[in-house]
């Protein structure tokens, strides 16, 4: 459940990001608990009671970036019954949420995030994160998405940075599964040890993230634990049949290909 914290801060800053359509307002705040949740049918029940708010008020910037990140998770679990008109629909929504709240540090962070994920120029995404950190520098939840675009634009000791300043800031947000980045991090640099035991405890977080399994599974790959890594993907397929992900977004080459051949020979699959 999403913290009981985030959801008054929510509501105390309703009146700093008002709709006309106080239906809408609700329906927004409905889906929060349903979007804390790393699981698809909870992402989707968050969908459905956004796109009645959008429905009801098109020009709710928070609404519009909200939607757009759930799309972005359908997206980075393989969750999406058509993988591109998911990109399509998150994009839209992004750009509509920035065209109608272009001020709101919420609605920089998610929907930048979502361009960054979903779409072709990175650079974009990270200027869009980091206008949003200068008009709040205590958004620990816009620290942690900044740490997840700086893994994907290849520069994991920036992003390490950033996710120890989300967690200094919000010691207890778990929502967004900070660990998984952190490890991610610290697995790019090639610190297999230190990124197995920060995704190990990561999983007792959010056991049905799948991302998580995945770079564990590498991570075990890379250090020869191959019953481990084999062990891993056991449990991966228990949650999804995709091991290897559709979707790879990181834009360094060798990061990929380490995610990759990692992930492959933990498969069984030709590296």
């Amino acid at each position: 459940m999403i913290e009981p914290t985030l959801q008054a801060a929510e509501i105390h800053r309703s009146a700093a990001r008002p709709t006309n359509d106080l239906t809408a307002y609700d329906l927004y705040l409905r889906a929060l608990p349903h979007w804390g949740p790393i699981e698809r049918d909870s992402i989707l029940r968050a969908l459905d009671l956004l796109g009645q708010a959008i429905e009801r008020d098109p020009h709710y910037g928070p609404d519009l970036a909200l939607a757009a990140h759930s799309h972005q998770f359908l997206a980075a679990n393989d969750w999406a019954d058509d993988r591109e008109t998911n990109r399509r629909k998150g994009l839209d929504l992004a750009r509509r949420a920035l065209r109608f709240a272009p001020d709101d540090p919420d609605v920089l962070a998610f929907a930048g995030f979502t361009i960054g994920f979903l779409g072709d120029d990175i650079n974009v995404a990270i200027r869009l994160i980091e206008r949003s950190l200068a008009l709040n520098p205590s958004f620990a939840r816009g620290w942690l998405l900044s740490g997840i675009l700086r893994n994907l634009a290849g520069d994991p000791d920036l992003a390490i940075e950033h996710f120890a300043t989300s967690l200094r800031l919000s010691p207890r947000d778990r929502i967004g599964n900070p660990g998984t980045g952190l490890g991610a991090a610290h697995f790019f640099s090639r610190r297999f040890d230190d990124a197995a035991a920060i995704l190990l405890s990561s999983l007792e977080q959010a056991p049905t993230f799948a991302v998580t399994y995945r770079f564990l599974a590498s991570c075990y790959a890379h250090m020869g634990r191959l019953d481990e890594a084999r062990e891993i993907v056991k449990r991966l397929r228990a949650i999804t049949p995709v091991v290897v992900p559709s979707v790879i977004p990181y834009r360094n080459p060798e990061h990929r290909e380490l995610f990759l051949s990692g992930l492959r020979l933990a498969a069984g699959e030709a590296v």
